[in-house]
């Protein structure tokens, strides 16, 4: 695949659901395709399809769009060539700019302007042997690491994880996220609150909106 196309699910204006820039009006841009199956996903619908535009195609409609945030997600967006020049672009532009990736993907070549959203895969999602650790290697103070749980084992995965490698250390901000419908919040909250992590505990706040099944919010 060449980097100056990318196969685009869709791009929209929303407010943005998760991370530390949650509630803040953001532009998605969504690319096709993912190379994991995680059993809670929530956004298969981007696993195929789409259309292939020109980056410089999709970078202008990203910009007009007017959002001083704006997020690349998937999917997993780093699986295609165009995906760094394009987050590199829309950095020069001005633009605050997020990659949602889903820590499989090789993040060390993406722009050091972007704040990279990673995920460390629990064992619930059934991708938990995919995690590329030596991706902790190239985050810095501006990222964010989040874990998505769907039970009480999962968030002890993600407890001893935090800190066998002292996570809490690094700089990044940890996300704990509950799988929509699986896992309560309260107890999500309440176990991090007994064992004292450094955790910021989240909601998805687009499906908080506009409901779970919504797609394109």
């Amino acid at each position: 695949m060449k980097e100056d196309t990318l196969v685009v699910h869709e791009i929209y204006a929303s407010v943005q659901g998760e991370s530390t820039f949650a509630g803040l009006p953001c532009t998605f841009v969504r690319l096709t395709g993912c190379n994991l199956r995680c059993a809670w996903c929530d956004t298969s619908q981007a696993f195929y399809g789409g259309k292939r535009l020109r980056r410089s195609d999709v970078l202008e409609r990203a910009l007009a769009l007017g959002t001083s945030l704006v997020e690349l997600t998937g999917g997993e967006p780093l699986l295609q060539p165009g995906s760094l020049p394009l987050l590199k672009e829309l950095c020069d532009a001005g633009r605050t700019v997020l990659v949602e990736t889903s820590g499989e993907a090789d993040v060390s070549r993406v722009d050091p302007r972007v704040h990279k959203i990673m995920d460390l895969k629990a064992p619930g999602s059934g991708e938990s042997h995919r995690n590329r650790w030596s991706n902790l290697d190239h985050l810095t103070p501006r990222d964010e690491i989040k874990f998505v749980l769907a039970d009480r084992a999962d968030y002890e995965w993600m407890r001893d994880t935090i800190r066998e490698r002292r996570l809490d250390a690094r700089g990044v901000t940890l996300l704990a996220s509950c799988v929509w419908g699986k896992l309560a919040p309260r107890d999500l909250v309440q176990w991090v609150l007994d064992d004292g992590l450094r955790v910021r505990v989240q909601v998805q706040l687009h499906k908080v909106i506009w409901g779970a099944d919504a797609q394109g919010v």
